[in-house]
């Protein structure tokens, strides 16, 4: 693995003599092992998230995370009987991030093949290298920006969010539409600029170029009278979702280049990428501006070729790997109900 490349969003923990020092369904009065609480805690402020796959029967397992004062630690715990790889994949999928940036720690040799087996792209370690695990390199964001430090908190609020959809009766418009929702679009500002330089490290699926960009590019953009830099933020009854969504245009003469175009994987289902899409189409219609946008394709972003394709851009060339796609000038999508746009700059 190259750290320099590769950075974990999640690890995976397993709780026999990795996470306490013994087999619970032996020994109910086990123990937190050494250190353990001081790297739960670190990883969790760098915006690790951290959850469970583990054998053992839920309810006595949970009881003793509960006991040891660290459950709150955990999302989408899954302790059962199933295979570690069945069970890191439930994780990977309710969070919706790539295999790639898991981490799993076990201290069985079998287990950590089988994951290895089924899932190549996770990283696998053995629980003996706990001592050195917050030093790793790909246990270290490149950037710790004041939303990294509430993730676990986010990730919470949308459990919520999913067990309030799962008991609601009718679409999924009506649904959204109880969310209350308001999404915040404006310039980016320098408290900004962390948080934008992560999601542009972060965001693979939903994010058209890949493109990545250093805290001191975003702010040379932010400051630039031909660029145009938009964040986006969004709140719901549930609570904050923070910041989850990018924009960077290049502004030339009568031309406008979408050049990054990104949500965060975490709001899929909102549909707020076509609204923060819609919202530069109107500014470049307002501008009386030709609007362009570059899409880079990868075996994750289709999504967003997508919604290139149905906010009325088409394909006009192509430079490199990359795809130019132009908008027709005319096509608007109707606004979403069931979001209060405020929009700023």
């Amino acid at each position: 693995m190259d750290a320099e490349e590769k950075k974990i969003k999640c690890l995976v923990w397993d709780l026999d003599l990795t996470l306490w020092d013994g087999i619970l369904l032996e020994d109910s009065e086990v123990r937190l092992r050494d250190g353990v609480l001081d790297i739960i805690r670190t990883l969790d402020e760098r915006g690790i998230l951290q959850s469970v796959a583990s054998r053992n029967e839920y309810a006595h397992a949970m009881d003793k995370l509960e006991q040891l004062g660290v459950a709150e630690y955990f999302i989408y715990p899954q302790i059962s009987w199933n295979s570690k790889s069945q069970s890191i994949r439930e994780i990977t999928e309710q969070i919706n991030i790539g295999l790639d940036a898991v981490a799993f720690i076990d201290d069985q040799q079998f287990e950590r093949e089988e994951v290895n087996f089924h899932l190549p792209e996770v990283w696998c370690l053995d629980a003996s290298e706990l001592e050195s695990l917050t030093d790793k390199a790909e246990m270290i964001p490149r950037i710790i920006s004041p939303d990294a430090r509430q993730r676990r908190g986010l990730y919470k609020s949308e459990i919520e969010r999913k067990k309030a959809e799962e008991h609601f009766t009718g679409d999924q418009n009506e649904f959204l539409s109880t969310l209350d929702m308001v999404m915040q679009i404006h310039p980016v500002t320098v408290g900004d600029l962390e948080r934008a330089e992560e999601l542009t490290v972060r965001t693979h699926q939903l994010n058209a170029t890949g493109y990545t960009y250093s805290y001191e590019e975003l702010l040379h953009f932010s400051r630039s009278e031909s660029h145009l830099l938009l964040i986006c933020e969004l709140d719901d009854r549930f609570g904050r979702y923070g910041k989850i969504g990018l924009a960077l245009i290049e502004c030339i003469e009568k031309t406008w280049v979408l050049k990054l175009m990104l949500t965060s994987c975490r709001v899929m289902s909102r549909g707020v990428g076509t609204v923060l899409l819609n919202h530069i189409i109107r500014k470049s219609i307002e501008a009386d501006c030709r609007l362009l946008a570059e899409y880079l394709p990868n075996d994750r972003n289709r999504m967003m070729h997508i919604t290139y394709k149905f906010a009325g851009f088409k394909e006009i060339g192509q430079e490199g790997n990359t795809i130019i796609f132009e908008h027709d000038g005319r096509t608007v999508q109707p606004a979403a109900e069931y979001v209060k746009l405020i929009t700023s700059g």
